[in-house]
């Protein structure tokens, strides 16, 4: 019981939501003593459902490792392509395999619905006793997991919120390391191919609402709520799995993204831009956005890199609105002056 109570508090120590799936690895492995631990998220968005493993730990692995948040969703297994997971998945019952190993499915349930499969593979089926000790590891990770999702959600939009912007972004801001391959083995050619993330460049984009202020006066708070939920919506259905939406507050919402360069990037805001320009919003009808982006740099601080960002949207405001500002491409045309040396004002 003192070794069940020592994992669970150190699974609930954790702070942390991209190593909250690694935890639980590690917690089963101590506990169990698999050949495997693994847990498979499933995302995308509907009809295109693709399987990321969020933590994966063999016997003798010293930590759990992961596909990583920024793959490509097309690089990812498609739902059908584990039909084992994908059937524990949408019965959210317990499977289990016979066999040496011994393979046991089991769904990951979250407020909204199965989320996910744990896999776990033993050298023989678990006993009764070693059963109800990983349903009642899960269900305090599933606790967990909700008060992590409601720690780090804005509770409006549901997007994420303003305060887990400085972890994330200073994530991303640190160099990504290259493949280390081991003594004896050639060097990976392909290892860029099969991970673009490692070769890709993040940007930070702020979007903000026009005449959102109209919006409140013409038709009340109410409705401006409901703008505010559906463009959520719409920003879902424009950007990638992997990318990461925040509000901040009011009409103001910032993007973390990853892409190829910067004409990748101008083109993902601008789908954004013609979404939303398009959508119909009940009883408010068209709305428009302005949209300003800046590549993250190595160097950067959340809010240099916002500051840069939020003056191209300044710009695109004070020039017509409904239109995507690169602050690259601004700052080399003279439109913007180097902000460098600019102290601006810590947000964080």
């Amino acid at each position: 019981m003192s070794e069940i109570v020592d994992r669970l508090a150190d699974l609930t120590a954790q702070r942390d939501r991209d190593v909250l799936d690694a935890s639980l690895a590690s917690a089963l492995c101590e506990l169990l003593t698999p050949q495997l631990v693994a847990v498979h998220r499933c995302v995308g968005e509907s009809g295109d459902e693709r399987w990321l493993t969020r933590a994966r730990m063999a016997a003798g692995d010293i930590a759990a490792s992961t596909d990583g948040a920024w793959w490509s969703l097309e690089q990812l297994p498609r739902l059908d392509d584990q039909p084992t997971w994908r059937d524990c998945l949408r019965a959210q019952q317990c499977l289990g395999i016979g066999g040496s190993p011994a393979i046991l499915l089991l769904p990951l349930i979250t407020d909204a619905g199965a989320a996910g499969v744990l896999e776990l593979r033993t050298p023989h089926a678990l006993r009764p006793s070693e059963r109800r000790s990983v349903a009642s590891i899960l269900r305090l990770y599933r606790n967990f997991e909700g008060v992590l999702d409601y720690s780090e959600r804005d509770t409006l939009t549901g997007l994420l919120n303003r305060k887990t912007f400085d972890d994330a972004f200073l994530k991303l801001a640190l160099p990504q390391a290259a493949p280390v391959n081991k003594p004896g083995m050639e060097a990976d050619a392909d290892a860029d191919r099969r991970n673009p993330a490692l070769r890709m460049q993040h940007y930070l984009g702020v979007v903000d609402i026009d005449h959102f202020k109209r919006v409140n006066d013409s038709f009340g708070h109410l409705i401006g709520d409901e703008v505010l939920v559906l463009l959520a919506r719409v920003m879902r259905n424009s950007f990638r799995y992997g990318d990461r939406l925040y509000r901040f507050g009011g009409e103001e919402f910032v993007v973390l993204m990853s892409c190829a360069d910067n004409a990748g990037a101008a083109t993902a805001f601008e789908r954004l831009r013609v979404n939303v320009e398009q959508y119909a919003f009940p009883q408010v009808g068209r709305l428009t956005v302005s949209v300003g982006f800046t590549p993250v740099n190595g160097h950067d601080t959340p809010s240099r890199a916002f500051e840069r960002a939020d003056r191209a949207v300044y710009y695109a405001k004070a020039n017509g609105r409904n239109q995507v500002s690169d602050h690259t491409v601004l700052l080399s045309a003279g439109l913007l002056s180097d902000d460098r040396k600019s102290g601006g004002v810590e947000l964080f």
